[in-house]
């Protein structure tokens, strides 16, 4: 089942049940002139897609776009997949992106060496999706899709190769993992919802994340879309990913001064969100186990920004 949401307008939401649990990982569809998809999921997700698309008596061949944030894999994972469905879909990627699609053999490498054996179990199949489907917008380009205009932009801080989705007529982003994820209570079981930012490997910038929220505000919009998961007011997005990004950087520093690695890293950020929760009034495991895929993909993150950073200087 694919809990799918009427949002507003043309614009629906669904749960992509990625990696198996429900709030994980969210994906927005507008069924207007233009059937447009936002975010795909891994491999792993397509089911999803494809029920969300049965209940509105469309087929994957009635897609006329498909948009992915970025390409870490449980965001586009599942794009070469889909294309073999979706024939008559432009898939639309950031300029850093595209190549991704068109060739993931590098991708795949890459997340390899993040997730090792368990990375086909966690995300499928990844496949390539032919040149001549794939569609590059760079910074403050646009799509029409019909009853009105999507408008990208080049958004750092969580991948270099992210770009964030503005729809005006919504006072609106879809802001993929560039403004943070909001953990909501079908995940975390916790009776409270916060955004708190992703810094999963590779290419984490605090720099980057001030320079996106400062870039974003300017739109005066409404609402934040999160992958993961779902919407939040604005306001509360940028908040909760701006002090945590420089709440983590500044336990990263403390941390990586001290030698600890990327595990001292994981038990700060246990410790600092713990305390987080405990002023909130809830309660957590003393594992914070609800986040434990969240705590060591953000710790490696981080302690790869550390060492960049101090190669540069």
């Amino acid at each position: 089942m694919s809990d799918l949401i009427l949002l507003q307008d043309s614009l629906y939401m669904f749960d992509l049940y990625e990696q198996g649990q429900a709030g994980r990982s969210s994906a927005y569809l507008y069924n207007g002139p233009k059937k447009t998809l936002i975010e795909t999921g891994s491999a792993n997700s397509l089911d999803h897609i494809l029920d969300s698309l049965q209940r509105l008596n469309l087929t994957a061949e009635d897609l006329d776009y498909v948009i992915v944030t970025h390409v870490h894999l449980d965001h586009a994972g599942g794009a070469g997949k889909l294309a073999k469905l979706a024939k008559n879909a432009t898939f639309v990627a950031h300029p850093r992106a595209a190549r991704h699609l068109i060739d993931p053999s590098r991708l795949i490498q890459g997340a390899s060496q993040v997730y090792g054996e368990a990375m086909h179990a966690l995300f499928g199949d990844i496949l390539p999706i032919p040149e001549q489907q794939v569609l590059i917008r760079e910074d403050g380009e646009s799509i029409d899709i019909g009853d009105r205009k999507l408008v990208f932009f080049d958004t750092p801080g969580h991948a270099k190769h992210h770009f964030v989705v503005h729809d005006p007529e919504i006072s609106g982003v879809f802001s993929g993992d560039s403004l943070g994820i909001r953990y909501v209570k079908s995940f975390t079981g916790w009776n409270t919802e916060f955004v708190f930012p992703s810094t999963s490997p590779t290419d984490f910038d605090p720099e980057g994340v001030a320079y996106t929220v400062d870039k974003i505000k300017k739109l005066n919009v409404d609402t934040v879309y999160h992958t993961h998961f779902g919407p939040s007011p604005a306001e509360e997005a940028y908040r909760g990913t701006l002090e945590g990004a420089m709440a983590f950087k500044e336990l990263s520093d403390r941390v990586f001064a001290s030698n600890r690695g990327w595990e001292g890293i994981q038990d700060e950020l246990r410790s600092h969100i713990r305390h987080y929760l405990q002023n909130s009034g809830i309660q957590p495991s003393e594992e914070l186990s609800e986040m434990a895929v969240d705590l060591e993909l953000n710790a490696k993150g981080l302690m790869i920004y550390e060492d960049r950073k101090n190669r540069q200087s």
